[in-house]
């Protein structure tokens, strides 16, 4: 299909958002920028959290680890469900309880100044860095498959793209992007099923005879009971469940939305709701994946990994799938990256720069400053997706996976800390110390885990390491709570 009506897809579709954004944006505040004036529909946050947890990471590289994994990815989406219970019933109570703006409050009542500033830098790293890779692999599916044919540098892609995430955000922050996110992932849903049912068509199946061919080319097989393997499903699971614990339950993005909903039990319905669905949809992604490679096969197509979703859409099937596949994957870009932006200005506002604690600032010079920052993240997110562009690695899930496990482990320890025990951590600068030490001592560990342990491998565990190596750490240097 012609990369000039895809672009102009492109842009139709980003109209549409400013529309949506300028409407929701109206009569906007710093409050409604943060947490939506705590007034969101918990069944809107619900729906548009999936379009954000999935990402176009999840819409592109999910199929393309059918090829050499088959359905393995679902032993971690059964991690994430159990993980997404214990964000509802143990972490959201307690953020509704403290009645929190930012999550990361609750290290600043619990510990002290020290520990809070650890954790809001550990959530800002990860996040960029999250959120960028996201952000680049959609970004290079778009230069490839239609901006290179129009002589388009990536480096003018990437800088529109963010302009336009910047301009829809700009004023309404979490108010917009709960309406803007459900949108999006409507269109990306879509879009899911629909590409399923034209490869199906394509191949002349029904869903009974997909489902056979699934299990002849053995894409369906889902159990790994090697204990040594870093893909052992007791390792998936475990590392799935505390991965959603960390990259949901500890991230400001994921639970910004959440507080934004009036009442806690309304957020926990949104949690369950929403994690049920995150089960199906990922589910038919593997589906998807599987008979993706059997199209590939029968059609002499050698792309695989995160290759083969976009070349069998945009260059195999008709016209209408690659318009549709366009809006899909556009649908899953912006909720990941639009989301990420704005709780990382919220973040750095409250938590390192505190224009809420700080009454002397009207609410004028609160919004310019925390306009200053968005902006800032925005040109952050430009100097990273270049360096990923650099860099030029093929299994960016992987990626994403391996850096969540380095940087949320200490937020893991500091929060787990806090709730387990009941000891105090003084103001100095070891707890950033340990914080720092335990991503180390997890890289460490995992280069020499094979020759150390018998060739155990570590795989997704690795952010539950991380966590365990931080709370002994800060074990180590507590002191016993001091009696009132």
């Amino acid at each position: 299909m012609s990369s000039s009506i895809l672009f102009i897809v492109v842009i139709a579709y980003f109209i549409l958002l400013l529309s949506v954004a300028w409407y929701t944006s109206k009569n906007s505040t710093n409050e409604s920028f943060f947490i939506g004036n705590r007034n969101s529909n918990w069944m809107l946050v619900s729906f548009g959290m999936i379009g954000t947890s999935l990402s176009g990471v999840t819409f592109v590289s999910v199929p393309g680890t059918v090829g050499t994994q088959a359905f393995a990815y679902f032993q971690v989406v059964v991690g994430y469900f159990i993980g997404y219970i214990i964000v509802a019933f143990v972490l959201l109570p307690l953020y509704y309880k403290m009645q929190l703006t930012s999550i990361y409050n609750y290290l600043l009542k619990r510990f002290g100044f020290t520990a809070y500033k650890t954790g809001s830098l550990f959530f800002i790293i990860s996040r960029v860095l999250g959120a960028t890779a996201r952000l680049y692999l959609v970004i290079n599916v778009l230069q490839i498959f239609i901006l290179d044919e129009m002589q388009i540098p990536f480096w003018v892609t990437s800088l529109i793209i963010l302009l336009m995430i910047l301009l829809y955000t700009y004023e309404g922050g979490v108010k917009t992007i709960v309406f803007t996110d459900t949108l999006q992932t409507t269109f990306m849903i879509a879009g899911l099923l629909i590409c399923i049912g034209f490869v199906m068509h394509a191949m002349n199946m029904n869903l009974p005879e997909s489902l056979k061919q699934l299990s002849l080319n053995h894409f369906s097989h889902i159990w790994n009971t090697e204990i040594k393997s870093s893909g052992f499903f007791v390792k998936q699971i475990i590392g799935g469940a505390f991965i959603t614990i960390g990259m949901t339950g500890l991230d400001q993005e994921m639970m910004q939305k959440n507080i934004s909903v009036k009442k806690l039990k309304d957020s926990q319905k949104n949690m369950m709701t929403f994690s049920v669905i995150m089960v199906l949809v990922n589910l038919l992604f593997l589906f998807l994946g599987g008979i993706l490679y059997i199209f590939a096969h029968a059609n002499g197509i050698p792309a695989k990994g995160d290759d083969l979703f976009p070349t069998v859409a945009l260059s195999h099937l008709p016209p209408f799938v690659s318009v549709v596949f366009i809006i899909a994957l556009i649908s899953a870009l912006f909720p990941s990256a639009d989301g990420a932006l704005t709780a990382l200005t919220s973040s750095f506002c409250i938590d390192i720069l505190g224009i809420q604690r700080k009454n002397e600032l009207s609410e004028k010079a609160k919004k310019k400053k925390r306009m200053i920052v968005h902006f800032t993240f925005a040109i952050i997110f430009f100097i990273c997706v270049m360096i990923f562009k650099w860099i030029d690695d093929k299994s960016i899930i992987g990626i994403i996976l391996t850096v969540a496990g380095y940087t949320y482990g200490p937020l893991l320890g500091l929060f787990s800390f806090g709730i387990l025990t009941k000891r105090q951590l003084r103001e100095n600068i070891w707890t950033t110390l340990i914080c720092i030490a335990a991503p180390i001592l997890c890289y460490l560990l995992s280069i020499e885990a094979s020759k150390w342990l018998g060739g155990y491998q570590i795989g997704i565990e690795l952010l539950l390491i991380n966590g365990i190596i931080t709370f002994i750490g800060l074990l180590i240097i507590s002191t016993k709570k001091r009696k009132s």
